[in-house]
């Protein structure tokens, strides 16, 4: 974590040399340049460097700075400084016509050092431009970057940061799009894979070793061919801006592998770019959405808005901390040298300053309109609807995103959490929203590894959580159903480790969530017996059952389907490497191929996936769904509280859709059996009678053995312990 930073490089500082200043921070300021540099007006709109074919602008906003230097970078690393001398509406403005693509830059901004009121400007820090549409290079952590003396947080470090800091990069707006559309793909029938862009190609074996790890892998035939093979309708990136590697991971040779820890709004992370870091990074990632909507996968970006790199008054300076500290972040009150933290990073970002909510809205419309991409997941959105100090669904970010005409007509999903009192908000995003269902997640573990009282709330979250979200008039579509996610352990470690094993994190195993919900089927992480690699199958096969079969969104952790480990880390946010990377060569085909199947009968039929909710009324002549028993009986209100009942079965009629197509035609389908035994032992099932005579398997978890055999209503069916069973409903002609 950010805030971290400072207290680490304290412990190390005598292992490293400190940058000294040769001149002191008046001098810096007033250095004169090499040689002058036409310079014409400009613009203060739009914010950022804007290149226009002919030259370019240049603007930063800054309420408190007293003067600001644009500072240009040669190729042998020289600078030359440009002082901004337009200001309109604090933004601070030049147009240089000799500018080109491709010219390294950063800002130094004069104004109040004053922390105690909040404000920490000082122009011995080179400052990343909050608008850049590219950077290059990473931060090299050195004593420089950080605006006290360790030692003394309460002094000025006047040491110049220039040679440790990233470079902000001019880059070429324009891109042949060709005939790009968004596939415009339906919430209900979204299957969201959520993978990081190079823990999926690094070790793809049919992705050249150029392109591993990168945009243009993902990009590749091989990678999408999986993709589609799959049959998954979108990729949720792993946070794609441009992010900052922890100096305390620095020191003990790890990485920022998630990437929370974001620097640049409007920049793709530069380490994930084939081509090079002076703005090929753009055009790479646009070539990689591109290639994606060409095979009918849309891309979401999981976003992190709600807090930056720079931490809090221990962490480093790199960029809005020197612009403007007290618009950029929220400040405690009574004491504004403390940030407010509602994001356990160090700082958050202060969403009711018109400047940092444009920033934001901005860069929202940027990724759209420029980028081209379909939607958003928010991290700890629930930070952002802060404006004092309590969560409220109607603050100015929810106003703007309700009016924004680009950003509110793209998916938009929260992460309805955040670590601050009264942050857990699951339910209660507005009407345009989806949100990472937390009770789905905790409801279907719970009922797989068979703790009591959780079969009335299991049926909820089967059928959509209209509870959470039926009052506020959303639909099934607000419930992003998952059972894992990249936060926590994998489907494979899910049902083999009953602890976290985060000992390669460093961090004495006080990271990572100690409640996992997770059962490792007897045996703690590898082992030999049979009967244990039997029943970790059958219990993956039944968590992805439950996943597909559940109304809503579905969300699958990018390798779940071929068996991925993390050997029992469930905190891999700094584990570069092979524990995180997923592993070709060793997938569990017979899995694969088993969510296949299952995605593909999501696909084929509409009654799996409804766009409005269950009414569990009469619906031209039939109910359009059902609750029963194993002896057939449908449930009675006494049933769902009676004992701890862990076996049910859900009738889906596909007759009694209320949906239409997007011709206005009446959706219908054909009629479903769905059978959950989280018992650990045998049931006989008895098959209802009243919604039809012949019933064929479709699927059981348990193994293939009796898929495709026809049973009569009434007759009994052995339901194996812990399995799913689907049959769907046959005419008696063609029973077998």
């Amino acid at each position: 974590m950010t805030y971290a930073a400072g207290r680490a490089f304290q412990r190390h500082r005598d292992r490293r040399p400190q940058a000294k200043s040769a001149e002191t921070t008046e001098e810096r300021t007033q250095q004169p340049m090499v040689e002058a540099i036409e310079t014409w007006p400009g613009r203060p709109y739009p914010l950022g460097a804007a290149y226009d074919g002919g030259g370019t602008n240049f603007s930063l906003f800054s309420d408190v700075a007293e003067g600001v230097e644009l500072c240009l970078f040669g190729e042998d690393g020289s600078e030359q400084r440009v002082v901004l001398e337009e200001v309109d509406a604090s933004c601070w403005h030049a147009y240089l016509p000799s500018v080109m693509p491709g010219q390294r830059y950063g800002y130094r901004v004069r104004g109040p050092w004053a922390p105690e009121a909040g404000q920490r400007c000082n122009p011995a820090k080179l400052l990343i431009d909050p608008y850049a549409k590219a950077i290059e290079g990473q931060v090299d952590w050195n004593p420089a970057c950080f605006p006290y003396t360790f030692g003394d947080e309460n002094s000025r470090n006047d040491d110049d940061s220039a040679a440790y800091v990233p470079r902000s990069v001019v880059h070429n707006p324009y891109f042949d799009w060709g005939n790009d559309r968004p596939p415009d793909i339906q919430l209900n029938e979204s299957v969201i894979y959520e993978v990081h862009v190079k823990g999926f190609t690094v070790r793809h074996p049919e992705i050249p070793g150029a392109q591993r790890g990168t945009y243009a892998g993902l990009a590749h035939p091989a990678a999408i061919e999986y993709l589609t093979g799959l049959g998954v309708t979108a990729v949720e990136l792993l946070p794609v801006h441009q992010f900052v590697h922890d100096a305390h991971l620095v020191e003990r040779g790890l990485r920022n592998y998630w990437g929370y820890n974001s620097i640049g709004f409007l920049a793709p992370h530069n380490e994930y770019a084939a081509g090079g870091q002076r703005g090929e990074q753009v055009a790479e990632f646009k070539a990689m959405v591109r290639a994606l909507h060409q095979a009918g996968i849309e891309v979401i970006l999981d976003v992190v808005y709600n807090h930056t790199a720079e931490g809090n008054q221990l962490g480093p300076m790199l960029s809005m901390k020197g612009i403007d500290n007290a618009a950029y972040y929220r400040l405690v009150a009574e004491n504004p040298r403390f940030y407010y933290d509602t994001t356990g990073t160090g700082n958050s970002l202060n969403v009711r300053h018109p400047h940092t909510l444009q920033l934001i809205m901005d860069s929202l419309r940027y990724w759209v309109t420029d980028m081209h991409v379909d939607g958003f997941r928010f991290d700890l959105a629930a930070s952002l609807a802060r404006q004092f100090h309590e969560v409220d669904r109607l603050s100015a970010f929810f106003d703007l995103i309700q009016q924004d005409p680009v950003v509110s007509q793209v998916k938009l999903i929260a992460e309805p959490w955040d670590i601050g009192e009264g942050g857990y908000q699951v339910g209660n995003f507005p009407a345009l929203w989806s949100e990472w269902n937390g009770r789905y997640r905790d409801t279907v573990r719970d009922f797989w590894r068979g703790e009591p009282a959780t079969l009335g709330e299991f049926a909820s979250r089967l059928t959509g959580s209209s509870d959470l979200y039926q009052a506020d008039a959303r639909h099934p579509g607000a419930s992003v159903n998952f059972v894992t996610a990249h936060d926590g352990f994998t489907l494979r470690d899910l049902v083999s480790y009953n602890e976290k094993h985060n000992e390669a994190n460093g961090e004495g195993g006080a990271d990572g969530e100690s409640y996992n919900r997770s059962w490792n089927c007897g045996v703690e992480g590898d082992t030999d017996d049979p009967q244990v690699l039997a029943l970790r199958g059958w219990q993956q096969r039944n968590f992805l059952a439950t996943l597909l079969l559940s109304q809503g969104v579905t969300m699958l952790l990018g390798g779940d389907e071929a068996g991925r480990t993390q050997h029992g880390n469930n905190n891999a946010y700094c584990q570069d490497n092979e524990t995180s990377w997923h592993d070709w060569d060793n997938v569990d085909e017979d899995l694969l191929e088993f969510t296949r199947r299952l995605i593909a009968l999501r696909r084929e039929h509409p009654v799996l996936r409804r766009r409005r909710w269950f009414q569990g009324l009469p619906i031209r002549g039939s109910v359009d769904l059902a609750w029963f028993k194993p002896d057939g009986a449908e449930m009675g209100d006494d049933d769902w509280d009676a004992g701890f009942p862990s076996s049910v079965g859900l009738f889906l009629n596909g007759e009694a859709i209320t949906d239409r197509d997007r011709r206005g035609q009446l959706v219908t389908d054909e009629s479903f059996l769905l059978l959950f035994n989280a018992y650990h032992e045998p049931i006989d099932w008895t098959l209802p009678k009243q919604w039809g005579e012949w019933w064929k398997t479709v699927l059981d978890t348990s193994g293939p053995g009796r898929e495709g055999d026809a049973f009569a209503s009434s007759s009994t069916l052995l339901v194996a312990g812990r399995s799913v069973i689907i049959l769907q409903r046959r005419a008696e002609a063609d029973k077998a």
